[in-house]
């Protein structure tokens, strides 16, 4: 059995990845499993909302981010890793928004089929449709864009002004019919980690 191949949507908050992933998923000719960083987060709220409903915190926590954010990601990374190794596809619908995200995801998958795919936004349209969600912080795709499309390599670009998502899709599905390699990640290097 072979591994499951992992479509990698790298673009910001608000750059449609979302929006694609569904499409692909609902498509027909090729089964699709999507894995979105946002329900593992919606997931471990409602854990404790639902286990612990009258929690009261005896003190004020700066750090929340750190204790679960990396632990949580982690659960996430080896989720994709099994998925993979069970032979099953899978979308990956997270921002990797700092190099030792970057350098973990790299570490753990770098030996499984990975397309690589840019999901292209401008800032301005990025925005609006933070706007128009009202569920972002406004500002927040632009804060990630510099580092989000810092990759100078993709198997693939959809440009989500440009292409619906459906259309979107189609290229994607294309791609992977053409039995082209899926070369890009695996050419990507880890990045050198700063320490503050």
């Amino acid at each position: 059995m072979k591994q499951g191949l992992i479509v990698f949507l790298n673009g910001t908050s608000s750059s449609g990845k979302t929006s694609i992933s569904m499409e692909l998923k609902n498509q027909k000719e090729i089964p699709f499993h999507h894995l979105s960083i946002d329900d593992f987060f919606g997931n471990y709220n409602d854990f404790i909302d639902n286990k612990f409903p009258d929690i009261e915190p005896t003190r004020e926590v700066d750090n929340v981010g750190q204790i679960l954010f990396d632990p949580i990601i982690s659960v996430y990374y080896a989720t994709i890793k099994l998925f993979s190794e069970m032979g099953l596809n899978v979308i990956v619908d997270t921002v990797i928004d700092n190099d030792k995200r970057f350098n973990d995801y790299l570490d753990l998958l770098f030996d499984h089929p990975t397309f690589f795919v840019g999901v292209l936004c401008s800032k301005e349209e990025l925005t609006r449709r933070e706007q128009i969600r009202g569920d972002r912080e406004i500002g927040l795709a632009n804060s990630q864009f510099d580092y989000i499309y810092s990759y100078d390599e993709y198997d693939l670009e959809v440009n989500t002004e440009e292409l619906s998502p459906a259309e979107c899709t189609d290229k994607i599905l294309s791609y992977i019919k053409s039995d082209q390699d899926y070369s890009a990640f695996k050419n990507l290097s880890k990045r050198e980690i700063s320490v503050s």
